[in-house]
């Protein structure tokens, strides 16, 4: 059903969509018959709106995977190199939640570690909406900054990472059995934002499944079992995106294939100094607009990567 009504909803927009060009296409000929040049400001307008949503469209046109219709859960987690990788990793999860805000997609951070004196050791947000997976998988692997530190007195260029997980939110889509004894569950009093009852309560959650060594934490809820079941959620998404890596790994290596996996596959260059770049290492996608990009707009590179993923196809 959930299938059905997402066909209903694409067909539905590509029928207005026609609808809206046939309409513009009688208002420009009824303009040229009638000479009435005060009409094409009206039309130009209209025909950019059209322009602007066949790209958002072409995009969606690009997104068929597996799970690409489904929400995506989020990490964030800071490098080496302390304040500056912390401080990095905000900005990066400032970006995909000014994106998410742009996108018109829900965005709730489930947790978030605090860096010591700025910045996030991680954070995991959960961003909901149309095809946010198939978008957002192209933002999984290791982001670069250079610049001029803010926190060095002496104003010398630092080079910083980051990396970013995304997996599908999966819950309801796929049964992983997870055995009860294979899982610790700990209990503490949340450390972030938060109400009383989240503050003075031991409200936030920590889950680890001793056989994969998976550790998700859910603070962010104001109760104990709000907080679990989150958390379950993402542990159940984790696990499956887990397997479906081991089994892309396999396949790889039958094919001949380099398998590389962690740090080392660094996609995205962001450069703020001495120059202003942010390039993508996999597309060759780039652009001098830096404050743009930090800014939320970031389709430029993920239409670049998806192309290039049609392309491989």
């Amino acid at each position: 059903m959930r299938e059905l009504a997402a066909l209903e909803t694409t067909a539905d927009t590509w029928r207005t969509l026609s609808t809206r060009l046939g309409e513009l296409s009688e208002l420009l000929e009824l303009a040229e018959a009638e000479d009435e040049s005060d009409w094409l400001s009206e039309i130009e307008g209209e025909a950019q709106e059209l322009a602007a949503e066949l790209a958002r469209l072409r995009l969606e046109l690009m997104i068929s995977g597996r799970h690409d219709h489904a929400n995506a859960i989020l990490t964030v987690y800071a490098g080496a190199g302390g304040t500056e990788s912390q401080d990095w990793a905000e900005m990066l999860l400032r970006m995909y939640l000014r994106w998410a805000e742009r996108r018109g997609f829900g965005a709730e951070i489930i947790d978030e570690t605090e860096g010591d004196g700025a910045g996030i050791k991680n954070a995991t947000v959960e961003i909901s909406g149309r095809n946010v997976f198939g978008y957002l998988r192209s933002e999984r692997g290791v982001h670069r900054l250079v610049r001029i530190s803010p926190f060095d007195n002496a104003h010398r260029r630092h080079t910083s990472f980051a990396m970013v997980e995304v997996i599908p939110d999966v819950a309801g889509e796929v049964t992983v059995d997870i055995n009860p004894d294979d899982l610790e569950i700990d209990f503490f009093k949340a450390s972030g934002h938060g109400g009383q009852n989240v503050q003075k309560n031991s409200t936030a959650v920590r889950i680890t499944h001793r056989p994969s060594g998976l550790v998700v934490t859910c603070q962010n809820e104001r109760s104990q079992a709000q907080n679990r079941e989150r958390a379950m959620a993402v542990l159940t998404a984790r696990l499956y995106a887990l397997e479906e890596q081991r089994m892309e790994e396999e396949r790889a290596k039958l094919r001949g294939e380099l398998v590389s996996a962690g740090w080392g596959n660094q996609i995205r260059s962001y450069v703020l100094h001495p120059y202003r770049m942010v390039k993508d290492l996999r597309t060759g996608w780039e652009t001098g607009n830096t404050t743009a990009v930090l800014d939320g707009e970031i389709d430029g590179l993920i239409e670049a990567y998806l192309q290039q993923m049609v392309g491989q196809n």
